[in-house]
């Protein structure tokens, strides 16, 4: 196991893993920390101010059409591809969704996600998650990077990849009244992060 600033990554060992198996190794999760699985690796990160604020900003505007037990930040969902279980920054689910035999929700019932780019976990959200939401079917997916002041929409998810991608500054309205969640979302007081913009490329495709 590696340990690094932002993160924990462990390599792949076995075949006759589970998400569940790999989950209750990390308990408890410490305290600020959001643990995911991304294709059999384990994502370890700190919650930040800006990154936090810019959640908590668009979980507000969520409430405008979907009550509180709809709307969800750091709930483990599983998605398709192998050993994905993640812990998205903003989950919205439809209508009537219930929870698995296993007390999850389920993929096929989100239908709003964002993910709030956080440096060392960048790729992931642009690479591996974007075709997970994709393959699940996820109708409106929103990548928000405060290190560029941009967000990135995608809708109309086809197989692993979503057909309509915009790219938005902050400032800019996301319009979302063509799509289930049906609502604008403002992006006025999205705080910016300081620094270099972290890398967009799967951190898989050198292995």
């Amino acid at each position: 196991m590696t340990v690094l600033e932002d993160r924990v990554v462990m390599a792949e060992t076995s075949d006759e893993r589970t998400l569940d198996m790999m989950f209750e190794w990390l308990e408890p999760t410490p305290e600020g920390f959001k643990v995911e699985i991304i294709q059999g690796a384990i994502y370890m990160s700190p919650q930040r101010d800006n990154h936090w604020d810019i959640i908590a900003d668009i979980y507000d505007q969520l409430r405008q059409k979907y009550p509180r037990k709809r709307v969800k930040s750091d709930v483990r969902i599983d998605y398709p591809g192998r050993l994905n279980g993640f812990a998205s920054d903003v989950t919205a689910l439809k209508e009537g969704a219930v929870p698995n035999d296993k007390g999850l929700w389920r993929c096929e019932h989100v239908e709003f996600i964002a993910e709030v780019i956080s440096k060392d976990t960048a790729a992931n959200d642009y690479g591996p998650k974007l075709e997970a939401y994709a393959a699940a079917g996820v109708p409106v997916y929103l990548i928000v990077d405060p290190y560029t002041g941009e967000c990135h929409l995608h809708t109309r998810p086809k197989g692993s990849e979503y057909r309509a991608s915009l790219t938005l500054d902050f400032g800019d309205e996301v319009n979302l009244t063509q799509t289930p969640v049906g609502i604008k979302l403002s992006t006025d007081e999205f705080p910016r992060e300081k620094g270099r913009p972290p890398a967009k490329q799967d951190p898989t495709a050198a292995h």
